[in-house]
């Protein structure tokens, strides 16, 4: 009976949907992340009879067929990457995007990697880094002396250093934009990385036409909304006790078919 084949897959793939919307919950207070989304396709059809061909020799076309589906699949996890809420942190080294853009860290292996997290700070010989302590592109080091630290809307770094009135520029950050954001590859530690479905990085001055304006001292909260993942929490967990029902009548059926054979 394909009912309990066909059912078993709705399971799969509702299951597969609340993973998504637990990981989503779970990182709710997570600065940056971008929730994702299960998309789902059906899968291949059976077909019983073709339309559109006669149904015998000379006779007419068959205005419609019998085709039935034999289920679903997971077809995509997409991150939507939408605007996050800005939270006022007062940190200087806290810096948050309004906008398409992506800073650009230098990974472990020297490779660049892309993050809306701006929740930086600086090592033990002055240099912008990461949390985990991954260099931020361009490399920006902070003097000893610096007092006070500022960057403004596009991305110009400056220290004042103690005992001096005049700010001292420190460099410059640059931002990357993809074609298609959907397409990177996501790390873990809100990193994402560069893959041929993304397109190459297109890097340019924060502030520029399509490239995001840097907020200091803010940093972007995550876009997960409570009150839609709970809606979609429910609906998945109906659909997959709606899916364990057909299951279960399949069985019924084919018990009372095994019943009468007896």
């Amino acid at each position: 009976m394909k009912a309990l084949a066909i059912a078993a897959t709705g399971m799969n793939a509702q299951q597969t949907n609340l993973e998504v919307i637990a990981n989503n919950i779970a990182n709710i207070n997570t600065t940056g992340y971008k929730r994702a989304r299960a998309e789902f396709s059906d899968l291949i059809y059976q077909v019983d009879r073709l339309q559109g061909v006669p149904n015998r020799a000379n006779a007419n076309v068959v205005p419609e067929g019998a085709s039935i589906g034999l289920g679903v699949k997971t077809a995509a996890v997409r991150n939507v990457h939408i605007q996050g809420s800005l939270t006022n942190t007062g940190n200087s080294y806290d810096l948050a995007l309004t906008g398409k853009g992506w800073f650009q860290v230098e990974g472990a292996d020297g490779q660049t990697l892309y993050t809306r997290a701006g929740a930086f700070n600086i090592n033990g010989t002055g240099q912008l880094v990461t949390a985990d302590g991954f260099t931020v592109l361009p490399a920006i080091t902070v003097p000893t002396d610096a007092v006070e630290i500022i960057v403004n809307k596009s991305g110009q770094v400056f220290a004042r250093l103690d005992g001096q009135t005049d700010l001292q520029q420190l460099g410059q950050l640059t931002l990357a934009n993809f074609v298609n954001e959907a397409g990177l590859a996501p790390l873990g530690d809100n990193l994402f990385q560069e893959t041929v479905a993304s397109g190459p990085a297109n890097v340019g001055v924060p502030g520029d036409p399509g490239f995001a304006q840097v907020q200091q001292g803010y940093l972007e909260a995550s876009n997960v909304d409570p009150v839609k993942e709970i809606t979609e929490l429910i609906s998945a967990q109906r659909a997959y006790e709606m899916n364990s029902k057909v299951i279960q009548a399949a069985d019924e059926m084919a018990a009372v078919v095994s019943k009468n054979i007896r």
